[in-house]
């Protein structure tokens, strides 16, 4: 997860490549329920900053890495076309009830497809970074991008070129990975 860029663009079929692997993503039942809000205009880049944090002016050194991408992608997921898809003949649902859902996988799906977003931004040597929005800047973000109230932002993806680094910052540099042993389960938990 990068959290340092060179404001340097990037390759518009990079991005356009990333958006094309995300949707591939698996999704329950084909449903195929994300959008993604691109800002690849400094101000509109600016603007996704602006409603998101506290004092722009003034970021402290997470933020002031972050603003420098070039590229912010804001998945959304949609609920709706998950409950309309499962209430169609051949998944057997006659009604649009959520409470059949273990997961909800709308999130979980336009989160898969995040990830590919991340992926195909390393494999062209970009830095990327998946983070949260902050709950209570949610209604700004929805307002200042004009995202439908049907969309729910899972999060937010910089893109961009890593700035120089002198090694892991951030949680790596403090916590130690977990070894296979001690998240793999083979057969039976214990």
């Amino acid at each position: 997860m990068t959290r340092n860029y060179l404001t340097d663009p990037i390759p518009e079929g990079v991005l356009n490549q990333a958006l094309s692997n995300a949707t591939k993503a698996p999704s329950a039942g084909f449903s195929q329920g994300w959008d993604f809000l691109v800002l690849d205009q400094a101000e509109r880049v600016h603007a996704f900053w602006e409603c998101t944090s506290t004092d722009t002016a003034h970021p402290d050194r997470w933020l002031s890495g972050m603003m420098k991408a070039p590229v912010v992608i804001v998945p959304c997921s949609n609920k709706g076309a998950y409950l309309d898809r499962y209430a169609l003949a051949d998944k057997g649902w006659s009604d649009r009830s959520e409470t059949r859902w273990p997961m909800p996988f709308w999130h979980m799906d336009t989160a898969m497809a995040a990830l590919l977003i991340l992926q195909t931004a390393t494999a062209h040597g970009l830095g990327s970074c998946f983070f949260g929005i902050p709950p209570d800047r949610d209604l700004a973000v929805r307002q200042t991008f004009g995202i439908p109230e049907d969309r729910d932002p899972i999060g937010a993806i910089t893109m961009g070129y890593p700035a120089p680094t002198k090694g892991a910052s951030g949680s790596p540099s403090r916590r130690a990975k977990r070894s296979l042993a001690d998240v793999v389960r083979r057969n039976h938990w214990g």
